[in-house]
Parts: structure tokens; C-alpha cells; sequence
């Protein structure tokens, strides 16, 4: 499936190095709120993730030691979106059973490994992101299954080759949705069971996707109202 996910990439080029980095950040002693813990996720623990105490923090720390701007550690927290969808498919996982899956914009590689713990024959995590494709790598390894982490760009492709697609909190600003909602009817109408996870971001086109769960997810985003947020699992109508 992955050399069918135009403009994908396996790991390699700044994956690699942002690889090593964490490599050595998961090594490193010590503890306090600039370091990286491998923890249970509050709502799926059967899946442990490597995860920032304080993402912002450790974000501070690693670009003061880089001398540079890095892209915000999305990947270092467990989003309520992610959270849900990954919930959804361990308490059904014939969803997933057997399929081949891509999970969009991955980030910590959650919603992609709970498919490979589901039974998923083949998982690609994607991400623009390299340092989301090193947490994948090593967040994959950590829960002892298999994950091929890909970078690169895929909305405008059509999800060829997937069965499953599987969208964890990738709406959260108009931009973004106005590209992944026309990608996800793309994959919808090739045949692929399409699942989105949204905790109510407010970019949901509601016209265009019906609920199929609901749960209060905690959350480990940084600097939110409530530490809960209520996730819906759709897919499209």
C-alpha cells in the first residue's frame, strides 16, 4: 500500500534525524516537565505512548538546544480526537481486522497503532511532519507492532489502495478541513470505510457525516479549559 499514497515517503531525510534526536530524549535521565514518559494513554491504555509532561516546555527546551525554529510537538500529546477514534476501534475491531489502514495526519501514531493492535493486515501512519513520523517509529516499537511511517502530503490523492481511513482530530482549523473533508468523500466514493474523530473543533461540515459514538475523552493537550472533551466518531453519510 504505502508506494500507492502519492507524494509518501517512508522514514528517511529529516525523519531520520528527528529519529536519533528522540532516540537519545527517551534515553536521557531525569525527570520534570521538559522530558518525554512513556505512559498509558488516559482513555486507550492498552496503547503507551511516548508523551511531553508539558509539550510547550519540552518545544522550549529543544529548540533553545537546536539554535532554530521546530514545528509545534503536536505528536508529544494525546489529542481527544485521537483518543476517541483509537477507543472506537479496539472496542470494535472488525473494523479493522484483516484491512489495510492509513491513518491521516498520525501524530503520536495512536489511532494507527490501536488498528494494528485491532488486527489491521497493513497500517501506514502519515504526516507532514518528520518529527511525527519519528514518534510514530518509536511509539509503534514501544507497543511491539507493526507501523510504516510515512511523510509527506496526501490530500490531493484519493486514499487509493485503503480499506480503512482513519482521521483522529484533523479538523481543528478552517484551512486544514477545507482540504481533508474533500479528501475523505474522495476515499469514501474509491471504497474505503472512512472514520473521523472530532472533539467538537467547530470545522465539522455536520451536513456531510453522521455520528456513530460518542465519549468524554481526557485530554493531555496543553493549556485547555477542561481537561475533558466530548468526541464524536463519524463517518460520512
Amino acid at each position: 500500500m504505502p508506494g500507492r499514497l502519492r507524494h509518501a515517503r517512508p522514514v528517511g531525510g529529516p525523519s531520520t534525524a528527528a529519529l536519533s534526536v528522540l532516540a537519545r530524549e527517551i534515553d536521557a535521565p531525569g525527570d520534570g516537565l521538559d522530558r518525554l514518559r512513556l505512559v498509558p494513554t488516559p482513555f486507550v491504555p492498552e496503547v503507551w505512548l511516548h508523551l511531553a509532561e508539558d509539550a510547550i516546555v519540552w518545544w522550549a527546551r529543544m529548540e533553545a538546544a537546536a539554535g532554530r525554529s521546530l514545528p509545534p510537538p503536536y505528536w508529544a500529546s494525546a489529542w481527544p480526537g485521537g483518543q476517541g477514534l483509537a477507543r472506537y476501534l479496539l472496542d470494535h475491531p472488525e473494523l479493522a481486522a484483516g484491512r489495510r489502514v492509513l491513518d491521516l495526519a498520525a501524530g503520536s501514531g495512536l489511532v494507527a497503532i490501536a488498528a494494528a493492535l485491532a488486527g489491521a493486515s497493513e497500517v501506514v501512519a502519515n504526516d507532514v511532519d518528520p518529527w511525527a513520523v519519528a514518534a510514530v517509529t518509536v511509539n509503534a516499537r514501544a507497543n511491539g507492532v507493526a507501523v510504516t511511517a510515512t511523510e509527506g502530503d496526501l490530500l490531493d490523492g484519493d486514499g487509493t489502495g485503503v480499506d480503512l481511513l482513519l482521521a483522529g482530530d484533523v479538523l481543528y482549523d478552517a484551512g486544514l478541513a477545507g482540504r481533508v473533508v474533500p479528501f475523505l468523500r474522495r476515499a469514501a466514493a474509491a471504497g474505503a470505510v472512512v472514520l473521523v474523530g472530532d472533539p467538537d473543533r467547530g470545522h465539522l461540515p455536520a451536513e456531510a457525516l453522521e455520528v456513530v459514538a460518542s465519549y468524554p475523552v481526557p485530554t493531555t493537550e496543553p493549556y485547555v479549559d477542561s481537561p475533558v472533551r466530548r468526541v464524536q466518531v463519524l463517518r460520512p453519510r
